[in-house]
C-alpha cells in the first residue's frame, strides 16, 4: 500500500500564496505521474495540476499563470505552490498518485487538505 500525506493547506487572503506538499512513502514502485485535484462544495471533484515522470506538466486553465506544480523524485514528493489565490480557489486539495507495478496500474489519493481563500 502507498500513503500519502498532504500538508501546506489554510486560511489566506485573495492574492496571497500557499504552498502544499504531497509525500508518498510505502510499496513505491514506478511512479507515473502526481498531482493534485480540488473539489469545492457541491462540485465534482476537478484536475488542478499534473506533473508526470518526465517533468511535462498539464494544468486547468482556471489555474494557469498562478499555479506552479514541481515534484522531488528523491523524496517522492509533489509542491503546488498556489499565487495570486482568488475566492473560487477555496477547496479540499486531494494529493494523488500513478503508478505501475507488474503492468497493473494504481491510483492513490491523499486525504485532502483544506484551501480557504477569504475576498
Amino acid at each position: 500500500q502507498v500513503q500519502l500525506v498532504e500538508s501546506g493547506g489554510g486560511l489566506v487572503q485573495a492574492g496571497g500564496s500557499l504552498r502544499l506538499s504531497c509525500t508518498a512513502s510505502g510499496k513505491i514502485f514506478s511512479i507515473n505521474a502526481m498531482g493534485w485535484y480540488r473539489q469545492a462544495p457541491g462540485k465534482q471533484r476537478e484536475l488542478v495540476a499534473t506533473i508526470i515522470s518526465g517533468g511535462s506538466t498539464n494544468y486547468a486553465d482556471s489555474v494557469k499563470g498562478r499555479f506552479t506544480i514541481s515534484r522531488d523524485n528523491a523524496k517522492n514528493t509533489v509542491y503546488l505552490q498556489m499565487n495570486s489565490l482568488k475566492p473560487e480557489d477555496t477547496a479540499v486539495y486531494y494529493c494523488n498518485v500513478r503508478q505501475t507495478h507488474l503492468g497493473d496500474p494504481y491510483t492513490y489519493w491523499g486525504q485532502g487538505t483544506q484551501v480557504t481563500v477569504s475576498s
